[in-house]
């Protein structure tokens, strides 16, 4: 039992990232936290930066600080090649060990979410999964931290209208999107917004067989002449769709896509020929951030891991930083607040339930302007973060805004429609009735 001194001691050691000298632990003691990766497969050119800034970060915890507060980290990679099935293979065999699971993509994180809220598994889908996964009450294990895919497609209205959606009156807008329940994920509050603010909205879906050929889209797109097209793609159709572009003459500035679309080798295999293209991100690269200094250093130059040296630079390994950054933010939470070193499964729910990043704690990070600010709380799952649009100059993605916030009001009532018909079709649906919306 801890005296009342030393309690106190424990917590500002923990709020200051130190590691201090008590309870003395056995030498295999660590923290697993799993990942289901596809490094293999249709979209691994993607996933694969993705993972090596998960994995370095993690790498650089341990090598750097010994892991977290004095407990290194198990840091499990499952490769799914994007399978459903070999997810949910992943899924079975680290559920008694890891602390969270992270799926990885919508479709496997909609099979998930059943499974791990019998099994008390924190569900962990950075900027991806299912919008109503923010709903707190309904989806206690599910978190969709910093921003959700209907804030996505919200602060794209913003971008692309500057910032008064009235400009977007009589307009004709294209979503040109994967089709599967990634691609359609904004529809339903995209077509709420053009019934609200009058303007067309022309869903555009690409079969994963037509990726790499999108002829038969953008002749569809050529002939309805629309002022934007929202891209809503994924691994190589980005590339296709960027190709098709180009080829058919469309204006790159009216091109805007979501941050899974602004993947730095797709940009670079258009080079200048891109140029004027436009993605939301919701993390910005910062080449010389103190994190990524660390990492090289701890990690990639010093031969523990097989990152390719220009990569940390990108927008996606950055991502993948900042992915596995909630997980060290949530375990850290939790070792503080439940006055424990080694958590479980439960305390790291309330973690993940209770992020607070700030500029101060980025700062503290080494991450300053790497993401904005946000906070989770019991009934917010998403912490409704900001993202920004970046643009391809026709070498590298710069800032192209202020940073951009969405609109609760509109995507309120979806998410209470969404998340109410999915516990409500997996009924008996477990639900915490601590939150108060």
């Amino acid at each position: 039992m801890t005296t009342p001194t030393t309690k106190h001691l424990l917590r500002a050691a923990l709020l200051l990232g130190m590691i201090l000298p008590a309870p003395v632990l056995a030498a295999g003691d660590t923290l697993t936290v799993a990942n289901m990766t596809f490094r293999t497969g249709p979209f691994a050119d993607a996933g694969t930066p993705l993972m090596d800034g998960q994995r370095d970060y993690m790498l650089m915890l341990n090598e750097r600080d010994g892991g977290i507060n004095g407990i290194r980290l198990n840091y499990d990679e499952c490769e799914t090649g994007f399978s459903v099935d070999k997810a949910l293979e992943c899924y079975d065999k680290a559920k008694a060990s890891s602390l969270v699971t992270q799926p990885g993509s919508p479709a496997i994180t909609l099979e998930l979410l059943p499974k791990a809220s019998v099994d008390k598994v924190p569900v962990l889908a950075p900027g991806y999964g299912f919008s109503a996964m923010a709903d707190g009450k309904r989806f206690p294990w599910a978190f969709n931290p910093p921003v959700s895919y209907w804030d996505g497609a919200s602060m794209m209205l913003k971008g692309i209208s500057g910032d008064d959606l009235d400009n977007l009156r009589g307009k004709k807008i294209a979503l040109l999107h994967l089709d599967g329940p990634y691609g359609e994920e904004p529809i339903p509050l995209l077509q709420a917004y053009a019934d609200s603010f009058d303007f067309t909205l022309l869903p555009v879906p690409v079969a994963a067989k037509e990726m790499q050929s999108q002829s038969a889209q953008w002749a569809k797109i050529k002939a309805e002449r629309p002022d934007f097209v929202l891209l809503w793609g994924w691994g190589a159709m980005n590339a296709g769709a960027l190709a098709e572009a180009v080829r058919s003459g469309f204006a790159m500035d009216r091109l805007v896509g979501i941050w899974w679309s602004a993947h730095d080798d797709d940009l670079k295999a258009v080079g200048e020929a891109a140029k004027g293209y436009r993605a939301l991100s919701w993390n910005l690269p910062v080449p010389d951030a103190e994190v990524i200094k660390d990492i090289r250093k701890y990690v990639i130059d010093a031969g523990k891991s097989q990152t390719p040296a220009e990569a940390p630079d990108k927008l996606f390994y950055q991502r993948g930083v900042m992915i596995s950054m909630l997980s060290a933010e949530a375990i850290k939470a939790a070792q503080e607040h439940f006055d424990k070193r080694l958590i479980s499964g439960e305390q790291m729910r309330w973690g993940l339930e209770n992020l607070k990043i700030d500029d101060a704690r980025l700062a503290a990070l080494g991450m300053s302007g790497m993401i904005g600010s946000f906070a989770t709380t019991c009934a917010n799952h998403a912490g409704n973060g900001s993202a920004w649009l970046l643009q391809w100059d026709g070498n590298r993605f710069v800032k192209a805004s202020h940073p951009l916030t969405a609109d609760a009001k509109m995507i309120a009532p979806l998410v209470d429609q969404e998340a109410n018909k999915f516990a409500t079709s997996h009924a008996p649906w477990s639900l915490n009735e601590a939150c108060k919306n």
